[in-house]
């Protein structure tokens, strides 16, 4: 039997969803679509800084199941507006480097919050 642990950022939707921010089973990592909310509920409008927002979420989850930005094997990021991917893109570099992960980027039409620009995926392979 697989463990499984989990780990939480607080997110409001957490509870209400009933979801995990990321679980780790064996030595998979699934970090779910992570949208750009800062601990006081806040957001910043720029597309750049919202997709820090998301990584810097995304980073604290896979540390707190033991792992790190260079293990991450796939991203998804999901645009509200194709034009943002180089902003977007830019600061995914940042954080995957040399570990390049397989990455898709698609546009939708909206997120759970219409002031969102850009919501982030990742999985990851540790061990």
């Amino acid at each position: 039997m697989t463990i499984r642990k989990r780990v939480s950022s607080g997110s409001p939707f957490e509870p209400k969803i009933g979801f995990s921010r990321a679980i780790r089973a064996g030595e998979h990592i699934h970090v779910s679509g992570t949208g750009p909310i800062w601990d006081d509920g806040s957001f910043d409008p720029g597309v750049g800084a919202q997709a820090r927002r998301c990584l810097e979420i995304i980073a604290a989850a896979l540390e707190g199941l033991g792992a790190s930005a260079q293990d991450v094997v796939r991203t998804r990021i999901y645009l509200t507006d194709a034009a943002d991917i180089e902003a977007v893109g830019a600061v995914h570099a940042e954080f995957f480097g040399a570990a390049a992960p397989a990455a898709t980027a698609v546009v939708v039409v909206g997120f759970l919050d219409p002031r969102w620009k850009v919501e982030i995926e990742a999985d990851a392979l540790v061990g």
